[in-house]
C-alpha cells in the first residue's frame, strides 16, 4: 500500500523538503516519521538519486554535492522534462499555495516543468493571464482556476476550452447547463462537505443551527447546497442564515457586523454556526468568548478550509478540503491526457473532504 501514487509523490516531496532543511537524511528516522518500511524510503531515495535531486549515502542521503560528477548536466536535466504546463491561481497566499506544492511534487515526479502565475479573482485578469502564458509559446496544457459564474464566468469557460492546448480546471467545475464537452477538472465535493458538517452537529444533539458563507465564493455556494439539503433530511432547523461579503468582516465594520451575527444566533436559540471560510470562524469565535461567550456550551463552531482553524482557542473543529492532492491529481490528469490524447474520455473529478473535530463543537448538553 506504500507505492499507491498520489502518496508516493508527498512522500518525495516530504523527504526533499526534509533534506533542504537539515542537509542529510536517515532511512530509519523518515520510515518512523512517515509510517512507512524502510524498504519504501530506499526505494524513494533511489528514485530521487536517479533523477539528480540528492545523493544517496549509507544509511540516508544528502544534498546533492556541485561537485558530485553522478549529477545530470543542466542539458541532461532537460532532457527529463516532457511537458510544459503553465499554472494559473487566484491567490498565491490563501489555500492556493497547499494545491501548488501537491501539483510541484506530480510536477517533479512526472517530468513536468511547470510554469506559475498569480492572478485576481477578476474574470479580465484571469483571462489575461492565460493568455500570456499561451502566447508565449511551447506550452502543451493549462491548469487554471477560473470564475465560474454569471455570464462573464461561462464566457471564460467557453474560452478556455477553445483553445489550442487542453485545459484542466482545478477546484473549479462548470455547470453541465454550459454543456462543456472537452474541459477537466479535479474539485473538492464542497457539498458533501456541507453534509458532513451538518452531520457531525446532529450525531453531537444539535437541533437549531447556522450557516455564515462568503458571498460570491464559489466554495460558499456549494457548500450550502449540501448544507441545505442535509438539514432538512436530518430534521435541523438552519434558524441563522447570513451570506456576507468579506469586506464586512474586514476594518471598522467588523465587530458591529460580528455582534449582529452573534445577536441573531442568541435571538433564534441557534447552538451551533458553520462558517466559511477558516479566518471569519477564527474572528467570529474570538470575538464571541471575548464577550462572555462559552465555546462549545454556548455556541458550537465549525469552519471551512482548516488552513488556521486548529490555531485558535479553543481549536476549531474544520472541514479540510485534500487541497496537495487536488494539486497532485490535477497535473496526473493533464499528463494522461497529453500521453493518451483525444483517445482518452473526458475526466472529472471529485474527492472528499476531512472533518477534524476539535474542541469547538461538543455534545449538546
Amino acid at each position: 500500500m506504500d507505492d499507491i501514487p498520489p502518496f508516493g509523490l508527498l512522500r518525495r516531496e516530504r523527504i526533499l523538503n526534509e533534506l533542504r532543511r537539515a542537509g542529510s537524511v536517515r532511512v530509519a528516522a523518515l520510515a518512523r516519521q512517515l509510517e512507512v518500511s524502510e524498504l519504501t524510503i530506499r526505494r524513494d531515495i533511489t528514485h530521487l538519486s536517479d533523477r539528480g535531486l540528492l545523493t544517496r549515502v549509507h544509511g540516508g542521503a544528502t544534498l546533492r554535492s556541485r561537485l558530485d560528477t553522478s549529477v545530470p548536466s543542466v542539458a541532461a536535466q532537460a532532457t527529463a522534462i516532457r511537458f510544459r504546463v503553465g499554472m494559473v491561481t487566484p491567490s498565491l497566499s490563501y489555500y492556493w499555495p497547499q494545491v501548488i506544492v501537491g501539483a510541484r511534487a506530480a510536477a517533479t515526479d512526472l517530468g513536468v516543468q511547470l510554469v506559475l502565475r498569480g492572478a485576481s479573482y477578476s474574470v479580465d485578469d484571469q483571462r489575461r493571464q492565460i493568455s500570456s502564458l499561451v502566447e508565449s509559446g511551447g506550452l502543451h496544457g493549462i491548469i487554471a482556476a477560473p470564475e465560474t459564474g454569471g455570464a462573464d464566468g461561462r464566457a471564460l469557460l467557453h474560452w478556455l476550452e477553445s483553445l489550442p492546448v487542453p485545459v484542466v480546471l482545478a477546484e473549479r467545475q462548470a455547470s453541465s447547463v454550459a454543456a462543456l464537452t472537452s474541459l477537466e477538472w479535479v474539485t473538492t465535493d464542497h457539498v458533501f462537505g456541507g453534509s458532513l458538517a451538518a452531520d457531525h452537529l446532529a450525531s453531537l444533539g444539535h437541533r437549531r443551527v447556522g450557516i455564515l458563507t462568503s458571498t460570491g465564493s464559489p466554495t460558499s455556494a456549494q457548500l450550502r447546497q449540501g448544507w441545505s439539503g442535509a438539514v432538512k433530511e436530518l430534521g435541523l432547523e438552519s434558524v441563522v442564515d447570513v451570506d456576507a461579503n468579506l469586506d464586512d468582516m474586514d476594518g471598522q465594520s467588523r465587530e458591529a457586523f460580528i455582534a449582529r451575527v452573534l445577536d441573531d444566533c442568541r435571538r433564534a436559540s441557534a447552538t451551533a454556526l458553520l462558517i466559511h471560510s477558516d479566518p471569519q470562524a477564527v474572528l467570529v469565535q474570538q470575538y464571541a468568548r471575548d464577550h462572555g461567550w462559552s465555546i462549545p456550551d454556548d455556541l458550537a463552531v465549525i469552519a471551512y478550509d482548516d488552513e488556521v482553524a486548529q490555531n485558535a482557542e479553543p481549536p476549531i473543529t474544520a472541514l479540510r478540503p485534500p487541497k496537495q492532492h487536488i494539486g497532485r491529481l490535477a497535473v496526473e490528469t493533464m499528463v494522461s491526457r497529453l500521453e493518451e490524447g483525444p483517445r482518452r474520455p473526458v475526466q472529472r473529478t471529485r474527492v472528499l473532504p476531512v472533518l477534524h473535530a476539535r474542541s469547538s463543537t461538543g455534545a449538546l448538553s
